[in-house]
């Protein structure tokens, strides 16, 4: 696959093939989600128990090696995963991290991830701006004109 494909299309091909994998275990995923401490989530997805999955996606190595910032997205989920394609090399994953492979459109869960839950005060305020933001997105592809925003003085 890496050959085939640059490295945005090989991101993109593993964001989606992850992003399906949520929906079919009945998880609920957004993609490029804001935290609270700055960073961003490649996928957060909320879990029927109202527990929270953060799956980082890389590409490859490079990708890997240039970026540790997701050693921050452990305070705001439950589990954390790596997703990849095929072609990336696996030792690289900690094993304190679940593993989804993807090929083809597809993804399988090669490692679970260790659960460590969210303080139930942290997992209220993500709970709402989960819901604010996938309302928000639902709205603008429903309505995407732009509109004039107003703040109550």
């Amino acid at each position: 696959m890496s050959e085939l494909l640059d490295t945005a299309s090989r991101t993109r091909a593993i964001n989606r093939a992850a992003a399906r994998f949520c929906r079919a275990r009945g998880w609920a995923p957004l993609a490029e989600v804001s935290l609270p401490n700055g960073r961003r989530a490649d996928i957060l997805a909320l879990l029927p128990d109202r527990g929270f999955v953060c799956i980082e996606v890389k590409s490859g190595r490079a990708d890997y090696e240039s970026d540790r910032k997701w050693e921050e997205y452990r305070e705001f989920c439950d589990r954390l995963f790596f997703a990849v394609d095929t072609d990336f090399p696996r030792e690289l994953i900690p094993e304190t991290t679940g593993l989804i492979v993807t090929a083809d459109g597809e993804a399988v869960e090669l490692r679970a991830a260790p659960e460590h839950r969210l303080p139930t005060a942290r997992r209220h305020a993500l709970l709402a701006a989960f819901a604010a933001l996938a309302a928000g997105r639902l709205n603008t592809l429903l309505d995407p004109l732009p509109i004039e925003t107003s703040r109550p003085d």
